[in-house]
Parts: C-alpha cells; structure tokens; sequence
C-alpha cells in the first residue's frame, strides 16, 4: 500500500488539494480530508479495462478505427457531455474540427444562465483567495452552498489565517432562498448564518426588492414571497457596510424560466453597491465535471463557449440552437459521441442513434452502445490539468495508480488521426 499526501481533486471544483490516498493495487482509498464529493469518486472501483463494440470486447485500434468510420459516414455528428481535463478536451475540439461536429457540454444549459448575463450587461466577479483573504460578509443565493462544496467554509470562510482580516470568525453569512443542509456555516464562534427561506421561483421578485433596497428605493409591502422586507432591509444595510462583500449563486440550482434575469439581477446589485464607497463581488458556483475546464478551451480554441458547431468550416455558435438534446430530440444528428471521464453514472442521453461513449470505466448502460471505450480519469489514472470554478487556476492533477488505461485524449487523437 502506498499513501500519497496533497492530492489534488477534478471533482469538486473548489481546488481542493490537500486530500491523503491510500492506493493497494487499483484499489484508491482517502484517508483524510475527503467529503461526500470526493470521497466516493475517489474510491471507485474499475470494472471496465477493455473496448466494445457492439457489446463485444475488441483492442482499443479496432474500436478507434470503428469509431472514425461512423463519424466519417456521419452528416452532423454532436460531440456531448466534454467531462474531461483540458488535453481531453484539447481532443474534443480536433474531432469536432475534423468531423464537422457540434460541441456541447453537460452543464451548458446551466452555464448559458450566466453566459447570458455577462454577455448583455457584464459583471465584476472575485476569486477564490480574495474570499479567503477579504470576505467578511458572503450573501448566498438560491443554492445550498455546504451541499454543492462540502468543504468551502473549512477552505475558504474558517481559514484560521487572512491577509486583511484579524478574525476570520466574525465573518457573517446569509442565505437567501434555500436553507443550508448542515452546519458548515455556523462560524467557529458559534456564529449561526441568517437564513432567508423562499421557493427558486421567488427569487427573482425577492431580488428585485433587495436590489430596490440597496439603492434605497422605497418599497410599501411588508413582505415579499414570506420575506419580511424588514429582513431584507437590514441585508442591505449589511451589504452596504461590509468592506468586502460577496454574492454568490449558482447558475444550474436556478433551475427556471428565464433565470439569466436574476443572475444579471444579482450582477447589476454588486455594481450598484460598488458605487458606495465599499466594494462588493460576484461568485458564481460551477466547475464540477469539468464543465469550467470544457468552456476555457473551447473560449480559446474557437473563440466561444460550448455549443458550438464547425461543419462549416469554422466555429458558428448559439447557445440555443446547438443544444445537445434539443438536437437529437428534433432529428438534428445522426451521431453522438459521448465523453465523460469524471462521472459513471452520467450517462448518454437516450436515442436511437449510433452513440461512441469514451467515458470512465463503471459505466453501466440501459442499452449498449456501439462503441464503448473505457477511459481513464484525469487526476487518478494519469496526471493533468482542470480549471477551479473561479477561472483563474488550473489545477495540477496528479497520476495515482497504474490502471493501464488510456486518458480521453489518447483516444480522442487516435480517432482524430483515423479519420
């Protein structure tokens, strides 16, 4: 058995890099510092080291060049899930070019909330180490913070030591709209957070009057959606006093119409509060799955996020129209490839077409694909790089173990060279 301290994680996207593993053989084991996150990712188990075609083992060449023979056959293939590192999705994007391919991430419809936002009106976000050196006041919004990152306050609100505040404990947390699930909030000084209950679909009107608040409109209800606005009241005031303020939300729990409204909602609220002498930033949650590492490199290969297509001969993106499953549900496509190294059980969506899944080993199908090639995953399997949540680090993965498998850019080449 060989134990390997700071190891870093792909899976929770705060750039968690301080878990201990214990490896025996193909066995992983986190002996300290794991969370509901890591942990069970960490400690799959593989069960899958060969390729399948049509439910049938074959060597690795024979399902790269069946593989190259359906996409060259193929009038508009899409390229979904993009779970991977950034040399796998590096491959991503050399098929797509070749292939004449549409890219789409998992996580996009989610991430186009925030897209959205930024593209009309912009917004001024932080990163991870200002909240940890500057934050003394941390608004979240619509999401459970301590469920989505189990160990954001430990890492980021807790942190014993910080450049510019003398008790990290004094911090105050609020949560508007959704309740938190554990106690992760609640300061080492026994600092509970304020909690400010409402249903998802409340929130917009909620933040509309907490932004009227900030600005010092007036407002003549004495409740919104439950919400005293006496409690409001007194979150904009807190908001205006604090030194370095944080909103933060996460795009894929505003699961509703029109909620890019609300994200710029809450963008336009952290200008405002900028302009009162106090400063105040962004923080949108994401980066799980490797959907943050998907945009980086489509943004710098192509010029656009995901959800865009290139059998024109160059890059054509829209957020609505290249949508994966809004495609194959309209008889868009007539190939999928699916990559997923991070996640066993995030499957390909169901259709009658042809489906390639590269994907991490375990995955268990409802109806096999034609081609199933088990790959290995960034960070155990073979070393490589995934972008934290915040965009401004790409986290170092390390190699753990001998599996024998090859990474989701191995493949993804091998195909791109076949066709």
């Amino acid at each position: 058995m060989i134990e390997i301290t700071e190891v870093p994680s792909p899976f929770c996207g705060i750039g968690t890099d301080d878990l201990t593993v214990q490896i025996d053989g193909l066995a992983v084991k986190v002996s300290a510092n794991g969370c509901t996150v890591n942990t069970p990712a960490f400690e799959q188990t593989i069960t899958d080291t060969s390729a399948r075609v049509d439910g049938k083992k074959v060597s690795l060449d024979i399902a790269v060049a069946k593989a190259a023979e359906l996409l060259r056959g193929s009038n508009q293939p899409v390229i979904g899930g993009c779970a991977t590192d950034v040399n796998g999705m590096r491959g991503v994007m050399a098929v797509a070019d070749k292939a004449g391919a549409v890219v789409d991430n998992l996580n996009f419809t989610a991430a186009r909330r925030n897209f959205l936002a930024l593209q009309d009106t912009g917004w001024m976000n932080t990163t991870l180490a200002e909240i940890k050196n500057r934050c003394d006041l941390l608004l979240i919004v619509g999401v459970d913070l301590e469920g989505f990152a189990p160990r954001f306050f430990e890492r980021y609100l807790w942190n014993k030591e910080s450049m510019f505040l003398a008790d990290t404990s004094q911090r105050n947390v609020v949560y508007l709209g959704r309740a938190p699930s554990g106690n992760a909030s609640t300061s080492p000084a026994g600092i509970k957070a304020k909690v400010l209950q409402c249903a998802d679909a409340d929130l917009p009107e909620v933040m509309a009057v907490l932004r009227a608040l900030v600005k010092s409109k007036k407002i003549v209800a004495e409740s919104v959606c439950g919400i005293a606005v006496s409690d409001l009241q007194q979150v904009a005031e807190q908001l205006k006093a604090a030194k370095y303020g944080v909103v933060t939300w996460a795009a894929g729990a505003l699961d509703y119409d029109q909620a890019e409204l609300t994200v710029q909602m809450l963008s336009e609220m952290v200008k405002d509060i900028n302009t009162m002498n106090t400063r105040c930033s962004g923080f949108p949650l994401g980066g799980k799955e490797g959907d943050q590492t998907a945009n980086q490199v489509c943004g710098w290969t192509s010029a656009y996020p995901a959800r865009a297509r290139f059998s024109s001969g160059f890059p054509e993106y829209d957020p609505f129209l290249y949508d994966s499953n809004a495609m194959l549900a309209n008889g868009e496509a007539d190939v999928l490839v699916w990559v997923q190294a991070f996640n066993s059980t995030s499957l390909p969506p169901a259709t009658e077409l042809p489906i390639i899944v590269v994907g991490r080993s375990g995955m268990t199908f409802a109806k096999e694909p034609a081609i199933f090639i088990p790959v290995g995953t960034p960070g155990i399997d073979h070393a490589g790089h995934a972008y934290r949540l915040d965009n401004v680090v790409a986290i170092r993965l390390k190699k753990l173990r001998d599996s024998g498998l090859p990474s989701t850019a191995d493949v993804l080449n091998a195909i791109e060279h076949a066709l």
